[in-house]
């Protein structure tokens, strides 16, 4: 808990998530170029955080859950198998299957968009390494201990504060100075980035 490395860590991946234009601020500019309301890009990055958030804590307290129920070695197993079988489907068939909401959709609806944007990149995955362990720095811990979930849920918090902070950041940039003209020239992979870190990010939790 006193090392500040896998805090950073969770709030550098925080940042890229807010970076990328496929996990909201790209959509809360759009929003709020449609309807002709700045408001709506200000108040979009609370529901995009939140939905994205909901995806992450689902799946981080079921690895959790399962770190306690059995030995922490076969969760981390599996979460590797599993976030490098993700990042192939991700770079296979992930631009097959891009969630569409309309521009008519409210908080709800935006808060629902970037929750299935989130599960579609397994990022709950992504901080599995990373929050491994810190979850469980000894191994199993104590049966009905709690301490593995609270520092989950922490972990969780701070990613979540980074990503609201640079989505909102860049969407508000984009709407008020930038303009969308940017993506025409400065446009990078994200999605290509994001298969790449999938794919390490699995191989390190089966060769550590």
């Amino acid at each position: 808990m006193t090392d500040p490395w896998p805090w950073l860590t969770l709030a550098g991946l925080g940042a890229f998530h807010g970076l990328n234009p496929a996990m909201g601020w790209l959509f809360a500019v759009a929003l709020g170029l449609h309807r002709r309301d700045r408001r709506v890009v200000w108040l979009s990055p609370l529901p995009i955080a939140l939905g994205h958030a909901l995806s992450v804590v689902i799946v981080v307290l079921l690895l959790v859950w399962a770190g306690v129920m059995i030995p922490p070695r076969a969760v981390r197993i599996v979460a590797g198998v599993a976030l490098i079988g993700w990042a192939i489907y991700h770079w296979r068939f992930g631009s097959r299957h891009r969630v569409r909401v309309g521009m008519r959709t409210g908080m709800a609806g935006l808060a629902l968009w970037s929750f299935l944007m989130a599960t579609a990149h397994g990022a709950g995955l992504m901080l599995w390494p990373v929050l491994m362990p810190l979850c469980f720095p000894a191994g199993a811990p104590a049966p009905g201990s709690t301490d593995p979930f609270v520092t989950a849920l922490l972990g969780v918090g701070v990613h979540t504060l980074a990503m609201l902070s640079v989505t909102t950041a860049i969407a508000i940039a984009v709407y008020e100075w930038i303009g969308l003209a940017i993506l025409r020239s400065a446009w990078i992979n994200v999605d290509l980035i994001w298969t790449a870190a999938l794919m390490a990010a699995g191989a390190w939790l089966l060769l550590g």
